[in-house]
């Protein structure tokens, strides 16, 4: 079996990233975001990136950090209100958007892993999300056909992983992080813990290794959590 454990998120992705390429980021606002993967893309310099991610990053963090130093061109994604810096290159016309619903992102990006190249839903009929695409009726109401999202890498975050690649993920880390694996032509798995193979619980596995190709070992991610903030401390 070829060995997918790398020394380095350094390692792992310089021979894999170019300019222009289309890259699927797991995370879910600040929870499970590949940030060691994110730092280690910013070194290479690649500009003229699509990123499609659920968020943005904030300011400093995560996708923030890519779009501080101007590296990405388009972002495909559901939420972007925490992060300044790209209100600003949005409205000044330096990015491109692609605002879709959460759930639909996510369908996107799995049935991409999937090989389906696209599908009908009913979220978004009547709107903004609507125009330019096909509508057809079933069973008396209307849908929109999206097209599915694959990736030229995708960058993911676990909490652990066997060698083979199997994953595990926490919480809310598993709402976008696997899809986003799915959908990756190379996917590379930053994860905090590296056991044997067969010391996993195949019960207890999220994602198969057939979906990971480069392993990352960080111990000490950041792990910011978001908090509700009703007013400022006097």
């Amino acid at each position: 079996m070829t060995n997918k454990v790398y020394e380095s998120a350094e390692s792992a992705l310089n021979d894999i990233i170019q300019d222009g390429q289309t890259l699927a980021v797991g995370g879910f606002g600040l929870c499970g975001i590949p940030e060691a993967l994110i730092a280690a893309l910013k070194q290479t310099g690649a500009k003229e990136l699509t990123c499609i991610s659920n968020n943005a990053g904030i300011d400093g963090f995560g996708l923030g950090l890519l779009l501080e130093t101007k590296q990405i061109k388009k972002m495909i994604s559901s939420y972007v209100g925490e992060n300044k810096e790209f209100e600003r290159q949005y409205l000044n016309g330096e990015l491109e958007v692609e605002l879709t619903p959460q759930g639909t992102l996510a369908e996107k990006l799995r049935a991409g892993g999937a090989g389906i190249p696209a599908f009908f839903t009913q979220t978004g009929v009547g709107t903004l999300i609507a125009e330019g695409k096909e509508v057809r009726e079933f069973n008396g109401k209307e849908y929109i056909l999206e097209p599915s999202l694959t990736a030229d890498v995708a960058l993911v975050k676990a909490y652990k992983a066997d060698k083979a690649g199997n994953l595990i993920f926490r919480k809310t880390a598993q709402n976008f992080n696997p899809v986003c694996a799915m959908a990756g032509k190379i996917t590379v798995a930053e994860v905090e813990e590296i056991v044997e193979i067969g010391e996993l619980d195949p019960d207890s596995i999220h994602l198969p290794g057939i979906y990971v190709n480069r392993i990352v070992l960080n111990t000490t991610p950041e792990k910011r959590i978001e908090q509700m903030t009703l007013k400022a401390e006097a």
